[in-house]
């Protein structure tokens, strides 16, 4: 055991010893924050999708779908509801954070009567916590919901993929959250995609998904379409 004898010495080594712990928490906190991507990657992108040319029908209702890529590559998602006039304004590679960036331009303006969020996927595999996605996610709600309190938001569980199957636990946990936030909510509605991708064996259904084993084909769009269309207004 080593004992300090000079008081002075002792109040520097306590001093050290803060700074040391102060600055690994500010890197700690410091890497955290850069996990969230820099939402002005996607500017150029999104200055398009926020000027659609929207054909209005007041005999149908307005459905937007926003999110990352499997939302972006879903092209013919307006023949799988042709009774609803469908908006698109996916953006791949985009995290939650990403959207609450941009929902004014990709949301809000549009006012639609019901929105589709696919968020999360890209986010843990890039390393984000499932509380932080949640948080985003709770904020993204919030703030569609003040500015479009008729509008119901239906969240769309991650799905599994055998390229992320490593991130198999985190994706359940981000669908958990989705989940229980949804049924303490008034206008929010969750859809379970995970469990109608898996094969018999619990393993992601290869058959569904394009050679990157990430995106979906037809067959997988086939699956999202059954699941909400039971919930699609």
């Amino acid at each position: 055991m080593i004992v300090i004898k000079n008081s002075k010495a002792a109040i520097h080594h306590t001093v050290l010893l803060i700074k040391t712990i102060a600055l690994i928490l500010f890197l700690i906190w410091n890497f955290c924050i850069t996990l969230a991507q820099d939402p002005l990657i996607f500017k150029d992108e999104v200055d398009s999708l926020s000027r659609l040319e929207v054909t209005r029908d007041i005999n149908k209702e307005i459905i937007l779908f926003t999110g990352s890529s499997s939302i972006r590559l879903w092209n013919d998602i307006q023949d799988y509801f042709p009774d609803k006039t469908i908006i698109n304004t996916g953006f791949g590679g985009s995290h939650m954070s990403d959207l609450l960036f941009y929902l004014e331009d990709l949301v809000i303006q549009y006012h639609p009567d019901q929105i589709f969020i696919y968020e999360g996927d890209n986010d843990i595999a890039y390393g984000v916590k499932p509380g932080r996605i949640l948080r985003d996610t709770k904020r993204v709600v919030e703030k569609i919901q003040e500015s479009l309190p008729a509008s119901q938001v239906v969240l769309i569980s991650a799905k599994p993929s055998p390229a992320r199957w490593q991130f198999k636990e985190l994706y359940e946990e981000v669908n958990s959250g989705y989940m229980e936030y949804s049924v303490r909510q008034n206008h929010l509605e969750y859809v379970d995609v995970w469990s109608k991708m898996l094969d018999g064996a619990g393993q992601p259904d290869r058959r569904i998904f394009l050679e990157d084993s990430l995106h979906l084909n037809k067959a997988g769009y086939d699956i999202w379409a059954e699941e909400i269309g039971k919930v699609i207004r």
